[in-house]
């Protein structure tokens, strides 16, 4: 992880490394309509303070997707899940022609 980058650059970096190198799109979020990636989220971001090797309660996915990272990458994912979310609800909104 680069410690030269602010927080918000950690972020961006990590949500451009989800969409051009695991193919993690607003597309292929559109399928996460339940909360998925909000909750995957809250996961990452309650880990950066528990670092607990335990897959938490609420994790949307299978257990064998949780990977625990340094508090620090931690909350980059969790930020970068929240932008993921958030692109997804604006393309939706943008879909349905409301704002």
């Amino acid at each position: 992880m680069k410690t030269n980058l602010s927080g918000v650059e950690l972020i961006a970096e990590e949500r451009r490394h989800q969409i051009d190198d695991l193919g993690f799109t607003t597309q292929k979020d559109m399928a996460y309509r339940n909360g998925e990636l909000v909750e995957a989220a809250l996961a990452y971001a309650k880990a950066a303070s528990t670092q607990s090797d335990k897959c938490p309660r609420g994790w949307p996915w299978s257990e064998n997707t949780w990977k625990l990272q340094s508090p620090i990458e931690n909350l980059v994912r969790a930020g970068a899940l929240i932008a993921a979310e958030i692109d997804r609800l604006q393309h939706e909104m943008e879909n349905s022609g409301k704002n």
